[in-house]
């Protein structure tokens, strides 16, 4: 990560938020995300887990945090474990956290290093009732690879069991939902940078560019602007590789007379940016395809206002859906007498979107919440309508960020999505 952005009193403030979560007589314990195997001696770079870093700032790998709130002695109530430094260590992969560096960032007083972390654990537990492990609980995702968080919870199950083994996620859940000012500051640092990308992308698109050049021109200014890099694997998508949702190869030549679907975003200070925009390859939208994009944009715009405290991702998807049933009407994809006579169980709009339009947004692109959870101010979410028509090789998307409140705040309102815009960018 190129800098830190936030002062201490942020992660200490969480901390004490969770502690006082916990039922009495409990120990919590936070991992930090495994290093992954690349190939041969080679890992993946490595990115905190967004709860170790939400709670501490550390981004080095093999950091721990148990939390244990009455503990009588007070400097065991809150402990980071890291790795000793050693020498030898740090000429081959480079400097490690010294304590006073954890002290520093974190706020954490207690810092002992990796080696005492399973003595001190065991004192921990056995003054302990109730422990709390972390389990990834987004619900839409399934691994079956066993994670840091997952291993241990069945170690601890098999150790202690006559302890109770207690849910963590939904705590923190309920915190990271509501960002404080410091986090939206961030957040919309990681959106300017995505709009510069998105700058250099209409000045450099042209028919016969590959997918990929696109792509590098996108990592090249995130990586200039201080960026870690993408939040999420890059979409650049041309032509008909639009109508794959996730379509991820960017291998293909963009061709003249094609859209070209951009899905991008820029990670910054581990916060994600997450932006749609759809252009024409060469440079002018045809009649059809500005009709199908106009379209798209109207609903977006009339979406973002639904941004307001008591809403729903649920309500929302259904309000746009229905918006883009008389877009759909419109553009003659079908006709309001087919709607009558459709099948209530498979709406004829879902064959031209077929995806929900809105998801929370923070340390993660796809961040922790659901789509019941009722809208407060603070939150973060995605406004990402879309039409897909197969039979005219024919995809658009348009997402921006946005901020709930009374009045919603678009993040990437500087962004461009006019078509006025995007071709007078692309014409110079």
């Amino acid at each position: 990560m190129k800098r830190e952005s936030f002062k201490k009193e942020f992660f200490t403030e969480n901390r004490k938020k969770l502690a006082g979560r916990l039922s009495p007589k409990s120990v919590a314990i936070i991992n930090p995300n495994d290093e992954l195997t690349r190939n041969g001696d080679q890992d993946f770079p490595y990115r905190q887990s967004s709860d170790m870093f939400y709670l501490t700032g550390l981004i080095q790998e093999k950091c721990i945090l148990t939390l244990c709130p009455d503990h009588p002695e007070e400097s065991m109530r809150e402990i980071v474990f890291t790795i000793k430094p050693n020498k030898q260590l740090e000429t081959w992969t480079g400097h490690k956290y010294t304590k006073e560096e954890v002290q520093r960032i974190s706020g954490v007083k207690t810092v002992k290093w990796l080696e005492d972390f399973d003595m001190t654990f065991r004192d921990l537990v056995l003054s302990s009732e109730n422990i709390y492990v972390n389990l990834n609980e987004y619900a839409k995702y399934l691994t079956d690879v066993e994670y840091m968080n997952n291993r241990f919870a069945l170690k601890i199950k098999e150790m202690y069991p006559a302890h109770n083994l207690r849910r963590l996620a939904p705590f923190i859940t309920g915190q990271r939902l509501r960002k404080k000012p410091e986090e939206i500051r961030v957040l919309k640092a990681a959106c300017e940078i995505t709009n510069r990308a998105f700058r250099r992308v209409l000045g450099f698109t042209k028919p016969g560019v590959m997918e990929y050049e696109v792509d590098a021109e996108i990592t090249y200014e995130f990586l200039k602007n201080g960026a870690q890099g993408h939040a999420y694997q890059p979409i650049i998508a041309s032509g008909r590789n639009a109508l794959v949702l996730h379509y991820i190869e960017n291998s293909m030549v963009c061709s003249d007379g094609e859209l070209m679907l951009l899905d991008f975003g820029a990670e910054y200070n581990n916060y994600a940016a997450d932006c749609s925009r759809t252009i024409p390859v060469n440079g002018k939208f045809t009649e059809r395809q500005k009709q199908c994009y106009e379209a798209v944009l109207r609903v977006q715009k009339e979406a973002i206002k639904l941004y307001v405290p008591g809403n729903t991702i649920d309500k929302v998807n259904k309000a746009v859906w229905k918006m883009m049933e008389k877009e759909m009407i419109g553009l003659g994809l079908f006709s309001e007498e087919d709607v009558k006579n459709q099948d209530p169980a498979e709406p004829l709009y879902t064959k031209y979107l077929m995806h929900g339009v809105a998801h929370f947004i923070g340390l993660d692109v796809h961040d922790v919440g659901g789509k019941y959870e009722k809208f407060e101010k603070g939150m973060v979410l995605t406004c990402e309508p879309g039409l897909y028509i197969e039979e005219e090789g024919i995809g658009i998307r348009i997402e921006n960020d946005i901020v709930v409140g009374d009045s919603p705040i678009d993040l990437m309102a500087d962004i461009p999505r006019e078509v006025r815009d995007i071709e007078a960018l692309m014409s110079k």
